[in-house]
């Protein structure tokens, strides 16, 4: 649980001293669940890889191991939600936590609407937009898209998220302010991020007013 919060507030500072020697692989499984398991749509996915380009600027990281490595969590975690959606479906909707299902059904229907919209390029797209990014893999499995389609789309998408990120964190991190105020940045993207998803929402009241 520790761990876990020092992850959502991105103290990196404190993960790289206590846990050095496994640093890459918390990195890697963080990534790898946001967009693997569908029961964790809102771990900071946007704002870490820019935290983590900051860092390797600074000398704590190897910038070029980095994106490799995750870039290929990236990408096994979105196959494996995909599979997850093809094999079981949408009876995980019907799975219950103390009460409550585990997947929000309005998370499902929001990725679904961005699917009619954009079709397969969804897969690119939503790698920018918390929640959607967790579950359009999910419902590409769920609709049976084929996976040579899903896959060449998801490589790149997955290409372009990992390195525009990590690259622009690593090439900002020059900049003093954003060195200098890295809770802030994080914040900021965390806002822009969800910034889609509360303007459809506006909408939607608006059309029902």
């Amino acid at each position: 649980m520790e761990l876990l919060k020092h992850i959502i507030n991105l103290d990196l500072h404190w993960i790289i001293q206590n846990f050095s020697g496994t640093f890459y692989f918390i990195l890697f499984l963080i990534i790898f669940i946001e967009t693997g398991v569908v029961i964790f749509p809102l771990l900071p996915g946007d704002s870490l890889l820019f935290t983590a380009g900051l860092f390797a600027k600074a000398g704590d990281l190897n910038i070029f191991y980095l994106v490799g490595l995750l870039f290929i969590a990236a990408v096994l975690g979105d196959n494996t939600n995909y599979f997850i959606g093809r094999n079981i479906g949408l009876r995980v909707l019907k799975h219950q936590f103390r009460g409550k299902p585990i997947i929000k059904q309005e998370y499902i229907d929001k990725t679904h609407s961005f699917f009619e919209k954009y079709g397969p390029k969804t897969i690119i797209m939503a790698r920018f937009v918390p929640i959607v990014r967790t579950f359009s893999p999910f419902v590409a499995g769920v609709a049976v898209m084929k996976y040579s389609k899903f896959l060449s789309y998801d490589l790149l998408g997955g290409a372009v998220w990992i390195v525009s990120l990590t690259f622009a964190g690593y090439f900002l991190g020059e900049i003093d302010f954003i060195k200098n105020h890295i809770d802030l940045v994080a914040i900021a993207i965390i806002i822009l991020s969800i910034l889609p998803i509360l303007i459809q929402i506006m909408k939607k009241k608006k059309q029902t007013h």
